[in-house]
């Protein structure tokens, strides 16, 4: 019975300290997001509430730079209705609990992602050289709030199954 017992505050110790655990910005992580000028990324998965999206034409030609002199860009003005583009400023934030943001800054965001601010943040789940993982509240059709995690990658990269469809 005390093995038992030893055994499942152990489990239960194990799992708090997991979520306790906040992803640690690389040393390099500026260098990583815009490589020696400007970095292109493309969007490789988008989840919405951990529900993999359709990625139709507006998601598969969807590219977002980041620039070392701490400008971002999006290219959906040049494709197909897919709107305007997005061009601001970054900068790396911490939340309340240390965990990594890329904060992105411009005016046309109250209108571009339906919030009042002029500014998003996106939580850091994972930056490589080929890959950054971000997750954020979306307010979607009819107000609701929708957290969507994008998988994206190098521009370069060949990566199999983007043109996902249910």
């Amino acid at each position: 019975m005390t093995k038992r017992l030893l055994l499942i505050c152990m489990m239960i110790g194990m799992i708090s300290c997991q979520e306790d655990q906040v992803y640690e910005l690389p040393e390099n992580a500026a260098t990583l997001l815009t490589g020696d000028s400007t970095k292109t990324w493309k969007l490789a998965r988008r989840f919405n509430n951990n529900v993999r999206m359709n990625m139709g034409p507006c998601f598969l030609n969807y590219r977002q730079s980041f620039s070392v002199d701490n400008i971002v860009e999006d290219n959906n003005g040049k494709n197909k209705n897919c709107g305007p583009s997005l061009v601001g400023t970054w900068d790396f934030k911490k939340g309340v609990k240390n965990e990594p943001y890329i904060r992105i800054n411009s005016p046309q965001i109250p209108e571009l992602l339906s919030t009042n601010k002029e500014y998003k943040d996106f939580k850091i789940l994972k930056l490589t050289k080929d890959t950054l993982e971000v997750v954020f509240r979306h307010n979607q059709y009819g107000n609701t709030s929708r957290l969507i995690t994008d998988i994206l990658v190098r521009e370069d990269l060949d990566i199999g199954d983007r043109n996902f469809h249910h």
